[in-house]
C-alpha cells in the first residue's frame, strides 16, 4: 500500500486535503487520482487510510475510512553521532537509518571528517536530508519524523553522552580494539539492571578518527568497540551497529 507524510494540520474532521508539494507529489507525480485508497502518516503517530473524493487543478480532497496508531519507537532509543562525511555518504546513511528506526542522527566535526568545524552546511543540504527522511517515513510505515540536529564541533560531544543514568554511548573504533560489540552489549545490561533509555553510537568519517580523539573519548569512559577484522565503510558500520543493537535489545518486534 502507498503511503505519504502529511501535517496534521491538514486533517479537518473526516477529510484530508492535499495542496502544494504534498499535493503535487501524490497526484502529479505518483499519479494517484479519484478513487485512490492510500495511507497518510501525520506526526502525531497515526495512519489514515483514506480515499480521494475530489481532484482539482491544484487542491485534493479524501475521505478517511480508517484510522490506526502506528506503535512508538521502543526503548533504548538509538541515535547516531556521526562525523561529517561526504554527502553521498550521508544521503545514504540518513535514508537507512530511517528504516532501520534510528531516532535521531547528530551530525559533528572531527579532524578527518569531510568538512572542518570552520565550515557550514548550506540549508539546501538540510532540506535534501529532510526530503530523504519523509521519502524513507513514507517508504517504511514510521510514526514520527527521524531528528537530524545541526552539526556540533567534537568538543560538544561531551554533553550528549554519559551523561545521564539511562544513557549508554558505544565508541566504534577501526582501529586496535579488544572489546567487541557482544562484549559491550553484555556489559552495558550488567551496568544498567533498570533499563537503558538511549543508546548513542559514534561513528567516524571515511578518515576515522585521530589519536587524540580516541584518548578523548577514553576518559569519558568510552573504550573502543570493534566489529571485527575487516574494516567497514562509514555506512556499512552504522547499520552493523544499529541491527546488532536492535536484535541483542529486542527491538526487532
Amino acid at each position: 500500500m502507498r503511503r505519504y507524510w502529511i501535517e496534521k494540520k491538514d486533517i479537518f474532521q473526516d477529510q484530508v486535503n492535499f495542496t502544494g508539494d504534498v499535493f503535487h507529489h501524490i497526484f502529479d507525480v505518483c499519479r494517484q487520482a479519484e478513487g485512490s485508497k492510500f495511507e497518510v502518516l501525520t506526526e502525531d503517530s497515526k495512519a489514515y487510510f483514506v480515499q480521494v473524493t475530489q481532484v482539482s487543478k491544484k487542491t485534493a480532497h479524501a475521505q478517511i475510512l480508517e484510522e490506526r496508531v502506528i506503535p512508538p519507537i521502543k526503548e533504548p532509543r538509538v541515535h547516531i553521532l556521526l562525523s561529517v562525511s561526504r554527502f553521498p555518504v550521508m544521503d545514504a546513511i540518513m535514508e537507512k537509518a530511517v528504516e532501520m528506526g534510528v531516532a535521531s542522527i547528530q551530525p559533528f566535526f572531527s579532524e578527518y571528517s569531510f568538512l572542518r568545524k570552520g565550515d557550514k552546511l548550506s540549508d539546501n543540504k538540510f532540506e535534501r536530508w529532510e526530503k530523504i527522511v519523509r521519502s524513507a517515513t513514507q517508504q517504511s510505515g514510521r510514526g514520527d519524523l527521524m531528528k537530524i540536529h545541526d552539526p556540533i564541533t567534537f568538543d560538544k560531544i561531551t554533553g550528549l553522552i554519559n551523561q545521564k543514568p539511562d544513557s549508554v554511548g558505544l565508541f566504534a573504533y577501526e582501529g586496535p580494539s579488544t572489546l567487541s560489540i557482544k562484549s559491550f552489549v553484555s556489559k552495558a545490561k550488567s551496568q544498567h539492571p533498570q533499563g537503558i533509555k538511549d543508546l548513542w553510537i559514534i561513528v567516524g568519517s571515511e578518515g576515522g578518527f585521530s589519536t587524540t580523539e580516541v584518548q578523548q573519548f577514553q576518559n569519558l569512559g568510552l573504550d573502543p568497540v570493534t566489529l571485527g577484522p575487516q574494516v567497514l565503510r562509514v555506512e556499512t558500520a552504522c547499520m552493523a551497529l544499529v541491527s546488532v543493537l536492535k536484535y541483542d535489545f529486542d527491538l526487532m518486534c
